[in-house]
């Protein structure tokens, strides 16, 4: 809900309600804010340092988790980017997308051995048909998977398997390597 569905359902004021949120919750009061423009948002993605993540918490869409609504990003920030910015509304090439999805922020992380498929490094991969990937997630029902994405493999053992959960866990905690002369 909005901040104002929601004072308009008390009966007061945003800013009381505002305040009323705070005080009976304490830290667990979220929020979204709309800040940025689509145009805005399409000149960052042209910037060729610019490298794609998400900053929200990965949970379950199932159990204790439905009582907390995310960000869409959770579950929609990656394919969004292949979808909407690179296939449909052609911001950057595919090519450029899967580099600042993967190599990029590894680098700028100093990941180890993470990226790209190289000799010794880790097998982190994901396999996506560019013609149906997409997002569904949005701010009224943000627990909706992505589709288009066919086999994810991390550490080298399948997790995606034609599009559904293998049941394997191999993800662990990566670390960034130490910088020079630290």
């Amino acid at each position: 809900m909005t901040l104002t569905e929601i004072a308009a359902s008390r009966k007061t004021h945003p800013i009381e309600t505002m305040m009323d949120l705070v005080a009976q919750n304490g830290h667990d009061v979220g929020a979204v804010y709309f800040l940025m423009s689509e145009e805005n948002v399409k000149k960052q993605i042209r910037l060729p340092y610019v490298s794609f993540c998400s900053d929200s918490e990965s949970q379950s869409p199932e159990g204790v988790f439905l009582k907390y609504n995310l960000h869409p990003r959770a579950y929609g920030n990656f394919a969004r980017v292949l979808g909407k910015y690179v296939r449909d509304e052609q911001v950057i090439t595919l090519e450029e997308a899967v580099r600042r999805l993967s190599s990029l922020p590894a680098e700028n992380f100093r990941l180890d051995r993470r990226g790209k498929l190289s000799p010794g490094f880790y097998a982190d991969v994901v396999v996506f048909d560019p013609a149906k990937v997409a997002d569904h997630a949005t701010f009224t029902n943000p627990q909706q998977f992505s589709t288009g994405m066919v086999h994810v493999f991390v550490n080298g053992t399948q997790v995606l398997k034609d599009g559904e959960h293998t049941g394997a866990k191999p993800g662990r905690v990566v670390k960034r390597l130490k910088a020079q002369g630290r």
